[in-house]
């Protein structure tokens, strides 16, 4: 993100903040599905696994030709970096690196065809914006996160569990402000938004007082922190609502320290056997609370590799290499995940949805035929093992792994050319489809909205958002 973009966008998010806190009682309109019918939920929880820095989906669940390095090779030459591999699933292939997850296939649907909108410059915080918002930032009012309004519409499952919850994210890393415009309940109001653990291995200190600290102080702490929000430094924190919100925010987590739900979030009480099998790091663990957090009754769960500026997924560089460490991360915890849900009884009521905010390619920036500016030129010939892999944005075509929740098993949803550009030419889909698609399994219309400002927000962009109904079972 260049610093112009970057201060552009951190002032109008921050514009929109303030409008939130000033933002009245969100009234929630129901508008009819336009067939009159009422939908019936296939879905109570949603756990997304955010891929952050974009996943290249001819690297992982849509192959390509695989070219192997040779020093020498020609750029146009790569299109896959690793061989394919069978799934479970007669005709759908995987690339290497993702055995386990391919050994599932038979549990999920996949969506070949999801296309990341046209924002002007390919901003990674701005595409993540949009697909955790719906919206294309920035906007007149706070928009909430899709993990937000879900859980002010649905409520917890469980009183005593955050029915937001997001495992993963630092924010005092790069671009930690503009991650932070969209990691909120924006006009919703604070209790909606996200209950944070950083870090899935100390989760546990989460629903703790800090050590060294007598509960006497912390409650008296508590007490005092409440008063104060309660006035604000000069008598007046945001609209009633918005103190409110918070206030009952507070309720919640105070609630939360005391409750026996805080224990799924001790991974020191998993079994070793079972603690090993999702243990390859951060990620891995968080899968594993994830798994906990389900039973204990979250509502809906983000869980992300972590966005990190030119790491993860964010591939500019070393991309292969990078690729098959990041497969060893995330292949056994996402299959065993799923295979713990399903002997639980739980996947059937549960959506996974495995995304990113758009793909990769080794040549092509964005989408055929746009040009978009000050891109670093890919060289003709490939000499380095550094260059072998996928660099560059491209966002017309991308990968969604979905299982559970009412969605078809072992299917596959849209088709992407075999050349480059590898870009979408069957069966579209755009994120407000795809948030149509999850509220619809919520059992939420897409045309829901919420009254602020005294007009109103749709769930999905202007309330246009249409469920793909050919991933439902």
């Amino acid at each position: 993100m260049n610093n112009w973009n970057r201060r552009e966008f951190l002032k109008t998010a921050s514009a929109a903040t303030l409008t939130a806190l000033a933002a009245g009682y969100p009234k929630q309109v129901w508008a009819d599905t336009g067939v009159g019918e009422k939908i019936k939920a296939t879905a109570d929880t949603v756990i997304v696994l955010w891929m952050g820095g974009g996943m290249a989906h001819t690297e992982t669940f849509d192959p390509k030709r695989y070219a192997p390095f040779e020093k020498g090779m020609a750029t146009d030459q790569v299109l896959s970096t690793f061989p394919t591999i069978d799934t479970a699933v007669d005709n759908i292939k995987f690339t290497a690196g993702l055995e386990q997850m391919a050994s599932v296939m038979d549990r999920g649907t996949l969506i070949r065809s999801y296309t990341a909108g046209d924002l002007g410059f390919i901003l990674h915080s701005r595409h993540q914006y949009q697909w955790h918002t719906g919206y294309e930032p920035p906007q007149t009012v706070a928009a909430p996160h899709i993990g937000a309004v879900i859980a002010r519409t649905l409520g917890p499952k469980n009183p005593a569990v955050p029915a937001f919850i997001d495992i993963g994210q630092r924010f005092d890393l790069g671009e930690g402000e503009e991650l932070k415009a969209f990691h909120t309940a924006g006009f919703l109001g604070s209790e909606y938004g996200p209950f944070l653990v950083p870090n899935p291995a100390d989760a546990v200190r989460s629903v703790r007082p800090p050590e060294g600290m007598s509960p006497s102080r912390f409650e008296n702490r508590n007490k005092f922190y409440k008063k104060l929000m309660e006035k604000g430094p000069t008598g007046q924190l945001g609209s009633d609502y918005q103190k409110e919100s918070l206030l009952r925010s507070m309720d919640n987590a105070h609630r939360l320290l005391s409750s026996p739900a805080a224990k799924a979030f001790d991974l020191a009480l998993e079994p070793k056997e079972s603690y090993d099998k999702y243990n390859t790091g951060r990620f891995g663990l968080g899968c594993l609370l994830a798994r906990r957090l389900t039973e204990a009754g979250a509502r809906f769960i983000e869980l992300t590799t972590e966005y990190i500026p030119f790491e993860h997924w964010d591939t500019h560089e070393n991309g292969h290499t990078r690729l098959a460490q990041l497969k060893k991360t995330i292949d056994a915890p996402i299959a065993q995940l799923v295979r713990d849900l399903e002997s639980r009884g739980l996947l059937d009521r549960t959506l996974i949805v495995l995304a990113s905010e758009f793909s990769r390619d080794a040549l092509v920036e964005g989408k055929p035929g746009k040009e978009v500016k000050g891109q670093v030129p890919q060289p003709d010939k490939i000499e380095d093992l550094k260059f072998y892999g996928m660099h560059r944005h491209f966002t017309d075509a991308g990968s969604v792994m979905l299982y559970g929740g009412g969605m078809k098993r072992g299917h596959v949803h849209g088709v992407t050319a075999d050349e480059r550009p590898c870009k979408t030419i069957k069966d579209r889909v755009i994120i407000e489809d795809l948030h149509a698609t999850i509220y619809r399994a919520l059992g939420i219309p897409a045309t829901l909205s919420y009254e602020i400002e005294k007009r109103p927000f749709y769930v999905t962009r202007d309330g246009h958002g249409k469920a793909v109904m050919d991933l439902f079972a």
